[in-house]
């Protein structure tokens, strides 16, 4: 199973331990092919050692390639938007992860999507369950 992880790097690197943390639970389903999303040495400015063409390949080919796709959608994100949109484009089955606990109100694009599944949680504990049921 390839796992396609989405996550807000330029609005969001405040999560990216929590998307340290998904990503390992991810890892435990299949192979997550964005791994580095997690990594707290991406700043908000994004990859800045690669270029904006380099990325958008490589993502592209990633959700092409990714049997499913997971996003963590709490803190809006346009990258995250587009990735979604691709993936629902190739009729890949998607997960998006809202975390309530956050305050932050779910996009109606997103919440109002019938092919999504949208789950919410409050905290990183209650993702097994969820990942368990999404992965069967």
């Amino acid at each position: 199973m390839k796992i396609y992880f989405a996550g807000s790097i330029t609005g969001g690197r405040d999560d990216s331990a929590l998307y340290a943390e998904i990503i390992a639970m991810l890892s435990r389903h299949g192979k997550v092919l964005t791994e580095h999303i997690g990594h707290s040495h991406i700043s908000a400015m994004g990859e800045t050692d690669v270029t904006p063409e380099y990325i958008y390949e490589r993502d592209a080919a990633w959700v092409r390639e990714a049997d499913v796709l997971v996003a963590e959608v709490t803190t809006p994100s346009l990258g995250v938007g587009y990735e979604l949109g691709l993936a629902e484009s190739l009729d890949k089955k998607i997960l998006c992860l809202h975390r309530t606990s956050a305050g932050k109100r779910l996009s109606s694009m997103i919440g109002g999507n019938k092919k999504l599944k949208v789950e919410k949680y409050e905290k990183i504990g209650d993702l097994e369950p969820i990942f368990a049921d999404f992965f069967a």
